[in-house]
């Protein structure tokens, strides 16, 4: 007896209401983003065609290309204070929560996640008046340990301000990689653990060549994670520092860049350029995806 088409094909219909919103607030916001791209705004308001010109202007204009490149680079820098701070404190965190030795363990767990339920903007003007060089709870605490020389105006310095961001941002989010690497941890076979036991294998080495290995798809996910949220990053440098990435564009990234440009309007005429926003988003998104890329073909694994 043949199937009818409902019956061969009717669970494609549980897929249209995803597809639906996935089409109208992530696809075509896209799409219509890489179209803006192309115009650009008269002083009156009104959007003309432009090609190329806002890329032209992205990569070869000597003011608009330095602030591009330096939001760039520190986007970067931003990224890898994240992948060496949070995320091998949260594989280290990850580790010794799972021993069977560790007492509290689920009181650390909640330690650790605690910050991640914090409004990122009630975070930053705290840890910005922790790390004030007058009156902060650091400048006091290194004044009473006789420690001055280390007072530093770190939220104002352009040699301290992006890692202090970094720092605490990697402080905020370092509950969720810990969960997830706990959690892949906890999804190893135990006998695994037992034959490295009696083959008298160290801590070390349990580590190193079974645990490592077997949540490396995990580090993987978490790497990619990490790179999309950081390369979007906007809301711990507007709360800790401001919009226009002070001091001196330091703590300039692209998604302070990009606000500045396409919604605010860049100072000191404050006038929005849309076109050259979008510009700026649609090559954060190619940059995105040859990033994803390679994290995961170098953390893919055979199973």
């Amino acid at each position: 007896m043949k199937k009818s088409v409902l019956q061969s094909y009717g669970w494609y219909l549980y897929l249209l209401p995803a597809l639906f919103f996935y089409v109208a607030f992530m696809a075509w916001p896209l799409a219509d983003s890489v179209r803006l791209s192309l115009y650009a705004t008269t002083d009156a308001g009104a959007r003309t065609f432009a090609g190329f010109d806002n890329y032209v202007r992205l990569f070869a204009d000597p003011e608009t290309a330095s602030r591009f490149w330096g939001a760039f680079r520190n986007t970067w820098y931003f990224f890898l204070i994240h992948m060496v701070v949070q995320n091998v404190l949260a594989i280290a965190f990850a580790l010794m929560l799972s021993e069977k030795t560790m007492k509290g363990s689920k009181v650390y767990q909640t330690i650790i996640f605690v910050p991640v339920t914090l409004a990122i903007l009630v975070t930053g003007y705290l840890w910005k008046l922790i790390l004030n060089p007058q009156w902060g709870a650091i400048a006091q605490t290194l004044h009473a340990l006789n420690l001055d020389n280390l007072i530093q105006p770190w939220l104002g310095d352009e040699k301290y301000a992006l890692t202090a961001v970094a720092l605490v941002s990697s402080w905020q989010w370092v509950g969720i990689p810990t969960m997830m690497f706990f959690a892949a941890i906890q999804n190893i076979p135990e006998d695994l653990i037992e034959a490295a036991d009696i083959a008298g294998a160290s801590t070390w080495q349990k580590i190193r060549y079974i645990r490592l290995p077997l949540i490396l798809p995990v580090i993987g996910i978490v790497s990619t994670l990490t790179f999309v949220n950081n390369f979007n990053a906007f809301d711990v440098v507007f709360s800790m520092e401001n919009a226009n990435g002070a001091p001196q564009y330091a703590t300039d990234i692209i998604g302070t860049l990009f606000y500045r440009v396409g919604i605010a309007g860049q100072h000191p005429v404050g006038i929005p350029n849309p076109g050259l926003g979008a510009a700026i988003a649609t090559s954060t998104f190619f940059m995105l995806m040859l990033g994803v890329f390679f994290i995961l073909k170098l953390t893919r694994t055979e199973r």
